[in-house]
């Protein structure tokens, strides 16, 4: 019982997460309670690599 309890809070936080994410940092604003966190948030996102135009076509199926 406890083990479901913790992954349900788990999942619950990990959604919360991201609902803030998409909110706020995502669209350019900063969280209202914790700026910090969307600079956070954003420094995290900016760090990933990212496909180029070319690069997209490469890894995209084929269309018949």
């Amino acid at each position: 019982m406890l083990t479901i309890v913790l992954v349900m809070l788990l999942t619950l936080l990990v959604g919360v997460a991201v609902l803030a994410y998409v909110a706020f940092p995502h669209r350019g604003e900063d969280l209202p309670v914790l700026p910090q966190a969307g600079h956070l948030a954003r420094k995290g996102v900016e760090s990933l690599p990212v496909l180029e135009e070319e690069e997209q076509e490469q890894w995209l199926p084929t269309r018949r």
